[in-house]
C-alpha cells in the first residue's frame, strides 16, 4: 500500500490544492470517511479501478452516443493509436496488459463526466479506487481528460517496466480479516515481497508481490479458514514495494501538470482526505 503511483498523484494534487498533508492511521481514515461523507447530498461519483475490462467495452456508447464517439476519438488522438480498436476488438491478452488496460478503463468510465455535468445530478464529492482516482480528478476537472489519458498510459508502462509479466501477481483472499492476512503473507514471503496491497472490506483483503509468494499466500490462506483465495488476471503486482521504481517515475511526470481547482471535492485514496 505505500508504494504506489496513486500514492503520487494524491501527493501532488493534495500538496497543490490544500495547505497541508496528514496521514492518518488506517483507523482514523475510516472515521474521518464516515464523518466527511455524512452530508444532506447523498450523491457521489465512485470510479471503479483496473480489472473490470473486458473486450467490446465501450462499444455500446460509441455507436449510440455522439458524446461515446466523441470520447473515444479523443482519446485515440491523445494517445496516437487507436484505443477503441483494442478496446472493441481486442485481443484480450493485449487488452489485460497494464500499458493498455490503465488507459481503456480511465478513459471510458472518466471521460464522459466532465461533458455531461450541466445534464445530470451534482455530485457532493467523486472518488476513485486505485486507478479511478486519476478518473474521479477528470470529472472533477482538476487535469485535463488528455492529460490524465497520457499520464495513465505512462503509469502503465512504468508499473509494466518496473516488473515483467510473469514475475509479480496479486490475489483476493476473502473472509479473512486484515490481521490474519497480514500474518499469512509474513509467513508467505520467504525473503520475497508478499503484503496486503488494498483492503476493500473487513472481509475483503487484496494482496501483491512476487508470484510464488503470492500463491504461497493464497494456498496458506486457505488453509488457515479462508472463505476463498482467489488470483487476480493482472498482469502486475500492483501496490506493494515492486512498484517503487513506477512511482518514482511517475512523480515527474505529474510535476509536469498544472493542476486547477476541483469542482468537486476529491476524496483521497491514501488518507480519505479531500482535495477541494
Amino acid at each position: 500500500m505505500r508504494c504506489h503511483p496513486e500514492r503520487v498523484v494524491a501527493r501532488r494534487t493534495c500538496a497543490t490544492l490544500r495547505p497541508k498533508y496528514i496521514g492518518p492511521s488506517r483507523k482514523d481514515a475510516v472515521r474521518m470517511t464516515n464523518h466527511q461523507f455524512m452530508t444532506n447530498n447523498p450523491i457521489a461519483f465512485l470510479f471503479p479501478g483496473q480489472g473490470s475490462q473486458a473486450v467490446g467495452m465501450g462499444k455500446e456508447l460509441f455507436d449510440k452516443f455522439p458524446l461515446g464517439r466523441q470520447t473515444f476519438e479523443e482519446a485515440d488522438d491523445a494517445l496516437g493509436y487507436k484505443l477503441s480498436q483494442v478496446c472493441f476488438e481486442g485481443p484480450e491478452d493485449q487488452l489485460r496488459l497494464t500499458e493498455i488496460t490503465p488507459a481503456g478503463d480511465s478513459h471510458g468510465v472518466g471521460g464522459c463526466t466532465p461533458r455531461s455535468r450541466d445534464a445530470g445530478p451534482r455530485p457532493t464529492y467523486v472518488a476513485g479506487h486505485s486507478l479511478g482516482e486519476y478518473s474521479a480528478h477528470v470529472a472533477s476537472a482538476t487535469f485535463s481528460f488528455a492529460e490524465a489519458l497520457r499520464t495513465v498510459r505512462n503509469r502503465g508502462k512504468y508499473m509494466q517496466e518496473a516488473v515483467p509479466v510473469g514475475v509479480g501477481a496479486m490475489a483476493a483472499i476473502l473472509g479473512m480479516d486484515y490481521e490474519k492476512v497480514s500474518d499469512v503473507c509474513a509467513d508467505a514471503a520467504q525473503g520475497e515481497v508478499c503484503a496486503p496491497a488494498n483492503i476493500n472490506s473487513p472481509e475483503q483483503v487484496v494482496i501483491s508481490g512476487n508470484t510464488a509468494a503470492v500463491k504461497r499466500a493464497a494456498k496458506l490462506a486457505d488453509e488457515r479458514g479462508a472463505k476463498r483465495a482467489k488470483l487476480l488476471p493482472v498482469s502486475a503486482p500492483f501496490h506493494c514495494s515492486l512498484m517503487k521504481p513506477a512511482q518514482d517515475r511517475l512523480d515527474a511526470d505529474l510535476n509536469t501538470i498544472k493542476m486547477q481547482k476541483p469542482v468537486y471535492p476529491v476524496a483521497c485514496n491514501v488518507d480519505a482526505e479531500t482535495c477541494n
